[in-house]
């Protein structure tokens, strides 16, 4: 064991749900093995400000159901430069921290990279983003209560859509990650899926809007990832109306919907597991690296390799796709 005594846990960038249960597990686990363990409100500009604050068991007593984060998040660009990481070190050595745990995405693990080696304090990432766009984790905390919110209001969508003929256009999360799209799609039993991954051919959407008309075949779900190459769900709806002229035709964007809410048990338990993890870790004498899950097993990713590699969509899961939408 190390001689790390006192921690602290923040959460950064977009909110996800499950990043309360993983605080918890945070807490929890530091106290069990004795540690005093602090909360950093706001993230990275919480730490450059200072704005820090004793957690005990009790303080995340009640919060594993709850959806956000009971730290705040937010964005700093002032932890960009220099003179910010010096003024958040500074608050690490006012608070004298052994060790931190960083909740976020891919901009978290960037800081955290950045920030651990410039001033040798001990870092643990925890993957916390519902794109589930990190390298080293088949899946990110929130990413599984993400598509259960999508698919529901889907499955909402598809009565109307049913009940008067029309072809939706649903458009999820996912600038440059699909996986939010290509789980919804499936899940959903959607017609057609515009990933950012993939060159999805505009073209071939018509002809079999055309076919499937022509077979009588009800065909009126299409999931669009927000950062697909072909447009967003409006650009992709008036295209599809100027092609096919009798073609009914309505959008729905699922929007900041699919961060917000109660997680998933799935969710809860991938969080309790990570935040574990992650305070062993730092004990084990582990730094500047990433705790994830991979074939359900917790395995620690260097936070470079975390942040540099990508986490390529399934091609069998893409390729079923199309085969199931048939």
């Amino acid at each position: 064991m190390s001689k790390i005594k006192r921690i602290a846990v923040f959460t950064s960038g977009g909110d996800a749900p499950g990043m309360n249960a993983a605080i918890r597990s945070v807490v929890r686990s530091a106290t069990f093995h004795d540690l005093h363990v602090f909360g950093i409100m706001q993230g990275y500009h919480g730490l450059i400000e200072g704005s820090i604050k004793r957690l005990e068991r009790k303080d995340v007593g009640n919060i594993i159901q709850r959806g956000g984060t009971i730290l705040k998040t937010a964005r700093s660009k002032e932890f960009m430069f220099p003179e910010g990481r010096q003024k958040a070190y500074e608050s690490v050595q006012a608070f004298e921290l052994d060790g931190l745990v960083a909740i976020g995405g891919n901009g978290t693990y960037a800081g955290a990279h950045k920030f651990g080696e410039e001033f040798g304090i001990p870092m643990i990432g925890i993957p916390g983003t519902i794109d589930n766009d990190i390298y080293g984790t088949d899946f990110t905390i929130g990413f599984d209560t993400a598509i259960n919110t999508s698919i529901e209001a889907v499955d909402r969508i598809r009565d109307t859509a049913d009940s008067h003929n029309r072809l939706f256009f649903i458009e999820v999360m996912g600038r440059h990650s699909g996986y939010i799209a290509l789980y919804t799609g499936i899940g959903s039993g959607a017609g057609t899926i515009f990933l950012p991954e993939t060159e999805s051919n505009f073209q071939q959407l018509i002809d079999l809007l055309k076919k499937e008309g022509r077979r009588k075949k009800l065909f009126n779900l299409v999931i669009v990832a927000e950062g697909n190459k072909n447009g967003d769900a409006m650009e992709l709806a008036e295209k599809v109306k100027k092609e096919i002229k009798d073609i009914d035709t309505r959008v729905a964007i699922i929007g900041h919907l699919q961060r917000g809410g109660s997680p998933t048990a799935n969710d809860r338990v991938l969080a309790s597991r990570l935040g574990h993890s992650a305070v062993e870790g730092l004990l084990e004498g582990k730094s500047g690296c990433a705790v994830g899950i991979k074939n359900n097993v917790i395995e620690f990713t260097p936070l470079e390799d975390a942040i540099s590699k990508p986490n390529p969509l399934n091609k069998d899961l893409i390729k079923m796709a199309e085969i199931l939408a048939m």
